[in-house]
């Protein structure tokens, strides 16, 4: 069912493998790739004792940090023949796979009907330490002449993805308090009006609005268009608001606003969502600040040695930042 919709599974991820062996006797179940080119890592709950499949998705994990991007390449070659990951995963999620983001990190995910409690303690106690692990469940329905399925995740899907934006296998070190923004300019959203009414916004996906609940009152953003470099450094001032609530001089910001955003979603999950800055320093896209440090997730707290260089580079070129 997930490989033929694996949608039911996330909107936000693209499956990549079925059945890979990991040279050590295991079958991987499932291999995905989320759209900052991190991978996930699935595992199905089926005739397995429940500490069994935590152990086996551990050891699995073992062998998927190893992978580099030219097997990744492999794993996708032989899930989908003579087909392109780099082609197929731009039609996916609309901008570049970069190569040097292929596995920079991974999530893991058990999907099981049900787990007892001393599972769910090694699963709670292994995210406690930021290892980004999390378990989806699925149980069917029958209503009428109908079959629905409901999926329930064990922990906050927001917190797993930071966990895994964060989480550096080798050269970790703690968070600066910094943290990093990245603002899709384009036809959704504009920068100029950012800058001009005080926002950075996301949407049209949980993976992409989502981590804007990582920010706080106060926190720092240094905030980066793709393909342009950072272009601004300000202070949050509340918290994230979806669209229709966030107000721009006592109006509806969608009515302010001349970019598209995404408005009128159905589903709440694909709705525009605004977070309030208070900018200390910005600048046109045709003086952003190039390369350095990037990340798809829209807010992350980085704690790649690259971030905490890049910062101590940002300040100088942002010299009104206090």
């Amino acid at each position: 069912m997930i490989v033929a919709e694996p949608r039911i599974l996330s909107e936000e991820w693209k499956l990549i493998g079925r059945q890979e062996r990991t040279g050590t006797g295991g079958v991987v179940d499932l291999l995905a790739i989320a759209p900052d080119a991190s991978l996930v890592l699935i595992e199905l709950k089926r005739n397995k004792t429940p500490r069994d499949v935590v152990a086996q998705t551990l050891d699995y994990a073992s062998w998927l940090q190893e992978l580099d991007a030219e097997q990744v390449r492999g794993v996708y070659e032989r899930f989908r023949p003579q087909r392109s990951l780099e082609e197929d995963f731009r039609d996916r999620f609309g901008h570049e796979l970069v190569e040097d983001e292929i596995n920079n990190t991974h999530q893991l995910v058990i999907v099981a009907a049900e787990l007892d409690t001393r599972t769910e303690r090694i699963v709670r106690y292994l995210e406690g330490w930021e290892v980004p692990i999390n378990v989806v469940f699925f149980q069917v329905f029958s209503h009428r002449d109908d079959r629905l399925l409901s999926r329930t995740w064990l922990i906050d899907p927001a917190d797993v993805q930071v966990n895994a934006s964060t989480f550096v296998r080798r050269d970790k070190e703690p968070w600066n308090g910094e943290f990093y923004a990245s603002f899709g300019h384009g036809a959704n959203r504009d920068w100029n009006e950012a800058v001009k009414h005080g926002f950075i916004s996301a949407g049209g996906g949980a993976w992409y609005s989502r981590t804007l609940k990582l920010l706080e009152r106060n926190d720092r953003i240094w905030v980066k268009v793709p393909e342009y470099g950072f272009v601004g450094v300000g202070r949050v001032a509340g918290p994230r608001q979806v669209a229709d609530e966030f107000q721009i001089d006592g109006h509806s910001a969608l009515d302010v606003l001349k970019a598209k955003h995404h408005r009128d979603e159905e589903d709440p999950e694909r709705r525009e969502y605004f977070v309030p800055v208070q900018w200390l320093h910005t600048v046109g896209l045709d003086e952003a600040v190039p390369g350095m440090f990037g990340n798809q997730n829209t807010v992350c707290r980085p704690r790649a040695p690259k971030w905490r260089t890049t910062v101590e580079e940002l300040k100088a070129a942002f010299p009104k930042v206090e």
